[in-house]
């Protein structure tokens, strides 16, 4: 059965959050950049997880969804701290798989290396660490840096959705949490997909934290003719495959990462 909960978040947001009974390790589903915890892969992840008994959190970030706050307003900083709160207080002392997709990759990576000896595993959907440094920065123009200096916020074009306000205090605050300048010290199974038409996250960001990280048993699969969302039923398909194959690894006696 889910649960349905609130609590204040760090930054003061009123964050949403759902939890879903059932057994360890719980997997945790980070959203994307201006997205949400009903989305396609979420819902699709919860009803797996209700089928097979496993717990499952969703969440949203403040600024997102249902839970308060001024898109804005948020970091890098301010959305890893989001989540961290809403897993201690929905899943205290759980073991813990982390599924993050785009920037909730990023996301997972940061929490994982905070709740070092609680996770069990990573599973990353087109994972997109230091994307706002990688990617956002190199691609704006000279007038869109001007304008980011003068008014703060650039208004840009989304495929997915409404323009997608672009912060200059979001992408001071990311460059602040890196991960793929160095070795990242994880130990836990780490598993990434990433399709290789992806237009906004290059499929090589994923060879390159399979390279940094330090546990030994991290495996990409790259989908050919996959897009950044992976949401296709064959895409879904995989992505449950992976999540049954990491819980059970760790269910049937798999180690969290000790860091």
């Amino acid at each position: 059965m889910e649960r349905e909960g609130m609590l204040d978040g760090p930054g003061g947001a009123r964050l949403t959050y759902a939890l879903l009974d059932g057994w360890d390790p719980c997997l945790v589903f980070l959203p994307g950049f201006a997205s949400d915890m009903q989305g396609t892969k979420a819902l699709s992840l919860r009803d797996f997880c209700a089928e097979r008994g496993q717990a499952m959190l969703r969440l949203d970030y403040s600024g997102h969804g249902a839970s308060a706050g001024c898109f804005e307003d948020g970091t890098i900083s301010a959305w890893t701290a989001d989540a961290e709160a809403v897993i201690r207080e929905a899943a205290p002392e759980r073991r813990l798989i982390l599924a993050g997709s785009s920037m909730g990759g990023w996301i997972a990576l940061l929490l994982a290396l905070r709740l070092k000896g609680r996770v069990a595993g990573l599973v990353g959907i087109a994972a997109a660490p230091d994307f706002t440094e990688e990617l956002i920065r190199p691609s704006l123009t000279e007038e869109q840096k001007a304008r980011l200096k003068r008014d703060g916020v650039l208004m840009q074009p989304n495929p997915y959705g409404s323009p997608t306000p672009i912060t200059a205090r979001l992408l001071e605050d990311g460059a602040r949490h890196l991960l793929l300048r160095g070795p990242i010290p994880l130990s836990c199974p780490i598993r990434l997909l990433h399709g290789q038409r992806d237009e906004d996250v290059p499929w090589q960001t994923s060879l390159r934290i399979a390279e940094l990280a330090e546990s030994e048993d991290v495996r990409v699969t790259l989908v050919k003719d996959g897009d950044h969302r992976l949401s296709r039923p064959q895409d879904l398909a995989l992505l449950l495959e992976t999540i049954r194959d990491v819980s059970d690894d760790c269910s049937s006696g798999g180690e969290a990462d000790a860091g």
